[in-house]
């Protein structure tokens, strides 16, 4: 015969306060670990969301990075006439040149500023990427020192604000227009003008990648073996999808640092939620007692205080997921140790994330209670019902 539910439930309402800082303090262990999973799903999305399965990003052989790679301009007159690139309305090839450099950028988070990528390209590059749109101003024009920051420069770097100025190669430059891509990389970069920005950067003819767009997917990935085994052109392509998702490394230190630091919390709380359960268990000898009296079993008093721990769990994993929730959607960044630049990102709280917080709750609350659990089943009845 199974003790009913509603004991363990009126026991933990009778030790209200006892109950709340347990649950408490699991909710904050909980919140610790499901705000790293958030950034690590956070970083993931933006990254994953980067790139055109259509889109293939060449870069100088053995280059990991368009911030260490060279490509000259003979290379690309070369890159535009390879077979599957796309062409527009006008025949003209799909095929970007472009220069990413860095430029510093002081924040209120970032006293000593952070490294922000800028990518110097022409109007085609722009039109290349679908997703991009513009959320206030206008995009820049050629020939002058005009930017467009994405909208979470915008957000974090006061100085990157519309109308403000940023100051950097030889001179300043407007800030003309705010652009978002969705939860991509591209709002962590600043577009400006590439003949401007390789001028200021004293890189006329040696600049740092192309992007082309082939006509469809299998013409993509023959375009790929196509530019990596050119020997004459000494390049290597692939999928520039690929390319931003093997940027996740990013996120890894963070999500093992993460991972460490909610064991030795869960630890913790595990404990917590045991000395609360060995409390309860001592002071309630007689009702122990009185329970074998009555018919139950020593499993059943077993699996009833091991419920108890449960259900104490359980509210602290669901506070946890309370607490971490206003976190969804904020803004922050990390650095890219592939760009040596910041990438800025949402942090993202999904229902499976909430739910492997109550899971993770609940785990803690098994490892808690299962001791405690067991010693009150363990009770002889009279020495339980002469205990005081």
């Amino acid at each position: 015969m199974a003790i009913p539910l509603a004991y363990n439930l009126r026991n933990l309402v009778v030790r209200k306060t006892t109950t709340l800082m347990t649950a408490l303090g699991i909710a904050l262990t909980v919140a610790v670990v499901l705000a790293i999973m958030s950034m690590v799903q956070g970083l993931k999305t933006a990254l994953s969301t980067t790139g055109d399965p259509l889109h293939v990003l060449v870069l100088r052989k053995g280059a990991n990075s368009e911030l260490v790679s060279n490509f000259t301009r003979e290379a690309f007159q070369t890159l535009k006439d390879k077979a599957g690139i796309a062409r527009d309305s006008s025949g003209n090839p799909l095929a970007s040149l472009e220069l990413v450099s860095v430029v510093n950028l002081v924040s209120v988070d970032a006293p000593d500023g952070m490294n922000i990528n800028i990518r110097g390209l022409e109007p085609v590059g722009i039109q290349m990427r679908k997703g991009l749109k513009l959320n206030a101003g206008r995009w820049f024009e050629t020939g002058k020192r005009e930017v467009v920051v994405g909208e979470a420069i915008a957000k974090r770097y006061p100085d990157a604000r519309l109308g403000r100025h940023l100051h950097f190669g030889t001179g300043d430059w407007e800030v003309v227009g705010v652009m978002s891509s969705g939860q991509s990389a591209t709002n962590s970069e600043i577009f400006a003008d590439l003949n401007q920005l390789s001028s200021d950067n004293h890189r006329i003819e040696v600049l740092s990648s192309a992007l082309v767009q082939a006509s469809d997917p299998v013409t993509a990935s023959a375009l790929v073996k196509a530019i990596s085994s050119d020997q004459q052109m000494n390049m290597d392509a692939e999928p520039e999808s690929a390319y931003y998702a093997a940027q996740e490394s990013s996120g890894r230190l963070i999500q093992v640092l993460g991972t460490l630091v909610g064991v030795i919390m869960a630890v913790g709380s595990s404990f917590a939620a045991m000395n609360t359960m060995y409390a309860a268990v001592a002071r309630r000898s007689k009702e122990i007692g009185t329970l074998r009296v009555l018919g139950f079993s020593r499993f059943s008093i077993l699996l009833s205080f091991l419920s108890e721990s449960l259900l104490l769990a359980i509210l602290g994993g669901v506070l946890g997921c309370l607490l971490v929730l206003p976190l969804n959607g904020t803004t922050t960044g990390i650095g890219n140790f592939t760009t040596f630049s910041e990438t800025d990102f949402n942090l993202t709280v999904t229902p499976s994330i909430m739910i492997t917080g109550v899971v993770f709750a609940i785990v803690m609350g098994a490892l808690g209670g299962l001791f405690p659990a067991w010693n009150a089943a363990r009770k002889q009845v009279l020495t339980a019902l002469r205990a005081v």
